[in-house]
């Protein structure tokens, strides 16, 4: 079953000769626990079609299922909620609140949707991503790859069906770029989620189950990578 569906899916910016095509017409489907890497040059329109896909912004034309959901059929109220219950985000910048420690960065969403976590699962979380020992740190007390550790947490804790994943690694060294992204791939294994990652590295993309390139707003599937 197909759990991200996008279908003619443009999205321009300006008028006249100011007139930006940054997507151009993109149809794919991603099924239910596949990691799709998402490769492009800068300003190809690879930011733009997560955005879409995230309802973070509104397509010029085309359409964008999530489980079967037209998301945007929904009114803006209905939308919010969609998104902050189905859909998690990881940024390049992990965008932690620098006031609040590890365990409640990632618990955050949960209670931002009036909802008490779960506390069973939130222990398995923070062992799995190696942050027990830290939970009751701020993130100035951690380094790059945990402050990404909690933003993985952050985006999981909901259990979200779909993961979007914006140059997860960008501001990461070689060591805690592969340890993220065994993250990721577990995160896909064990939880059945559905994972879209944007990355400028071909040896990353490589680690995916699907690349999908993204070139002037056109979106071209590569197939599947080698096991």
């Amino acid at each position: 079953m197909d759990l991200l569906e996008v279908k003619n899916i443009s999205k321009t910016y300006g008028t006249g000769e100011a007139t930006v095509h940054a997507l151009k017409d993109a149809t794919f489907s991603v099924p239910k626990g596949e990691f799709v890497a998402v490769v492009g040059e800068s300003g190809s329109g690879k930011s733009t079609l997560l955005n879409m896909i995230g309802a973070l912004d509104t397509p010029t034309s085309g359409k964008v299922f999530i489980d079967g959901k037209d998301i945007f059929s929904m009114k803006e109220r209905n939308l919010t909620v969609f998104r902050r219950r189905n859909i998690g985000f990881i940024f390049q910048s992990f965008n932690l609140i620098p006031e609040l420690t590890v365990e409640q960065n990632i618990i955050f969403p949960v209670l931002l949707d009036y909802q008490k976590p779960n506390k069973k699962y939130l222990e398995e979380l923070l062992t799995v991503l190696g942050l027990k020992e830290r939970r009751r740190h701020l993130p100035s007390q951690l380094s790059g790859g945990q402050q990404q550790r909690v933003a993985i947490g952050r985006a999981l804790i909901t259990r979200p069906a779909l993961i979007l994943a914006d140059e997860p690694t960008g501001n990461l060294d070689t060591q805690n770029t592969s340890e993220v992204i065994a993250l990721l791939k577990e995160a896909s294994r064990l939880y059945e989620q559905t994972i879209v990652m944007i990355t400028h590295s071909q040896s990353i993309a490589q680690t995916a189950d699907r690349i999908l390139r993204v070139s002037d707003g056109v979106v071209t599937d590569l197939g599947r990578c080698k096991e």
